[in-house]
């Protein structure tokens, strides 16, 4: 019987007390290639062609003023939760400001956690540490992803809605009674033709497209997405030429909704998510388009560079697994003059 504690094992490289370097890569890309996929699978669900493909949003309830809706517009009844790095949050932050609704709508700040799996309560509420245990108050039950941004009902202890599309609809509409700048309508009537033309457009190879370029997981994915996406802003930056914003001469929700991708680009889609291309600020009209929307009054408050850094790179492991918080860009190109207002007159909203 072979005694196995005395038992050798010789492999052809034991000698030099090293794998070759060779073998050494083949094992590491053969290992992290597994584990990315694995990780990946979970972030970012994807199709047979390697396509990132974005779950819909499960909470679609509606606020109105309608006798049977059970959700009736008031001051100090609903709050929204959102993540500051969120682009999908930021949107409703803006149009909270821009309304004048900050004393009508309390808003709770949520940060993502790894360690937790998802985005944690930045002070405890309703019992909940976690967005996923609010989502669960909501719906007991609930199996979904707890994204933000989440409209809450503080009366009923429910979400509401957590679609951004349709969050940002109802604050500029339906709590004018409570705003500052009631008369300001962001989707007015003879516009939204355009401006749901433009939604659509900008949310397929825009605002999802810099995450189809990001998350793709085939290089055919990610080149479709990619060129898609700088056809798009391609598209965007020859109709700003003559339009100061999307729809001609205001802000509109189309804008908004543009507005918190084109922020965020240069900082983490350029670099981290692969669409690099060109920058925004390289940009003609659009670069000098970013800046005009910066500078509109409360919009640049509610714009937070550091917590964009910290969550794309800082949290997205598997596109960053160093985890490197990079310490640019610088920003204050932002600030800078532009000619934007010599095209159109603008609601005046600047300060």
């Amino acid at each position: 019987m072979t005694d196995i504690k005395n038992l050798k094992i010789e492999f052809p490289w034991s000698k030099k007390k090293s794998l070759p370097p060779k073998l050494i890569i083949k094992l590491g890309k053969f290992v992290w290639t597994t584990l990315w996929q694995m990780m990946m699978s979970k972030l970012a669900p994807r199709n047979q062609l390697g396509e990132y493909i974005r779950p819909s949003s499960q909470f679609r309830n509606f606020v109105g003023t309608q006798k049977d809706n059970l959700y009736q517009p008031a001051a100090g009844r609903y709050k929204l939760y959102v993540g500051l790095s969120c682009p999908w949050a930021h949107r409703t932050l803006i149009v909270r400001s821009l309304k004048g609704l900050e004393e009508a709508i309390s808003v709770s700040i949520v940060s993502p956690s790894p360690i937790a799996g998802g985005w944690v309560l930045n002070q405890q509420e309703q019992g909940c540490s976690t967005l996923a245990q609010l989502y669960e108050l909501a719906q007991p039950g609930y199996s979904g992803r707890s994204t933000v941004p989440v409209l809450w009902d503080t009366q009923t202890k429910t979400i509401v809605n957590n679609e951004s599309a349709e969050i940002i609809v109802m604050l500029n509409s339906e709590f004018n009674e409570f705003a500052e700048n009631p008369t300001l309508n962001l989707y007015p009537e003879e516009l939204k033709e355009k401006i749901d033309w433009w939604n659509e457009k900008i949310y397929a190879s825009v605002n999802n497209g810099v995450y189809r370029c990001g998350f793709a997981q085939t290089q055919e994915a990610y080149n479709k997405a990619c060129d898609e996406l700088f056809a798009t802003l391609d598209e965007i930056d020859a109709a700003l030429e003559t339009n100061r914003y999307l729809c001609g001469n205001n802000i509109t929700l189309a804008d908004v909704r543009l507005f918190t991708t084109l922020f965020r680009f240069d900082i983490a889609y350029y670099g981290l998510f692969k669409c690099n291309r060109r920058r925004i600020q390289d940009y003609q009209n659009l670069g000098a388009y970013l800046s005009d929307m910066y500078q509109t009054r409360g919009v640049a408050d509610t714009c937070d560079l550091e917590s964009v850094k910290q969550d794309y790179y800082g949290n997205l492991f598997p596109l960053n697994p160093g985890g490197i918080i990079p310490c640019g860009p610088d920003i204050n190109y932002l600030l800078k003059p532009h000619v934007r207002g010599k095209i159109t007159n603008n609601l005046d909203l600047k300060a």
